[in-house]
């Protein structure tokens, strides 16, 4: 094949348009299936794509970012998501939300969502790459309900809790969708697992999971400095009765 130098190149007359990057990861991936990732070096993936050794770093800093290559353009969309999102809405469903754009990733490119997890099951240093993706996705998460729930004394702690919780659903489902093949509705699979988090978490609004409704009463006791206790807790009872 050609060197291609920092151009698209299109495959076919009339056939859709491939773009460099997208020609290495065939590749890559062609060459993972004939002789595995270990074995198959990056001279042999640009190689086979027809392009510059400096072209794939152009795209890609390792071998293994070259299994991964749609995860930055999705966290892009997704940081962009909840950046957009409604202050005023509950963060809890926001955060599902975004989740499910990674959800529409997968679900975009079955065939390739599949030979991927079936390939990272099989490779060591590919789990552990998929690992740092995934935290990424969760400190984007818990970035945005941290900032949703920094009047809370409790926010930075919920925050976390319900990120990790949305990215544990979501994966629940995505993988046991994965293992399957790509058969069945991977949607309602994922829709399914992320209402148990919102079920749990969520509702909050502005004051977060857990605040309290505009329909709950709040009673506030005033009383002088060295008021008998039991006149202090007489007060209250009276109040709560009226």
């Amino acid at each position: 094949m050609s060197e291609v130098q920092g151009q698209d190149r299109t495959a076919g007359s009339g056939g859709a348009r491939t773009t460099m990057r997208d020609a290495l990861v065939e590749a890559a991936f062609e060459l993972f299936s004939e002789r595995g990732f270990e074995q198959t070096t990056i001279d042999d993936i640009v190689t086979l794509a027809g392009v510059g050794r400096r072209s794939f770093f152009r795209y890609f800093p390792s071998k293994e970012a070259v299994v991964f290559p749609d995860h930055d353009g999705c966290l892009a969309d997704m940081t962009a998501f909840l950046a957009a999102a409604d202050p005023a809405g509950d963060p809890v469903e926001q955060v599902c939300d975004a989740a499910r754009l990674v959800l529409r990733m997968y679900a975009g490119n079955p065939a390739f969502s599949v030979g991927r997890y079936r390939l990272t099951k099989q490779v060591p240093t590919l789990r552990i790459h998929e690992l740092s993706v995934v935290w990424r996705y969760e400190r984007t998460l818990a970035g945005h309900l941290r900032t949703r729930y920094a009047a809370r004394s409790d926010g930075a702690l919920r925050a976390d809790v319900i990120a990790a919780a949305v990215v544990a659903a979501h994966n629940y489902a995505l993988r046991a969708w994965l293992r399957s093949g790509g058969e069945g509705d991977v949607g309602a699979a994922v829709d399914e697992a992320l209402q148990l988090v919102a079920d749990t978490w969520g509702g909050g609004g502005e004051g977060g999971a857990g605040a309290p409704s505009q329909d709950d009463e709040v009673v506030v006791m005033v009383a002088r400095r060295g008021t008998p206790m039991w006149r202090v807790v007489q007060g209250v009872e009276a109040a709560l009765e009226g």
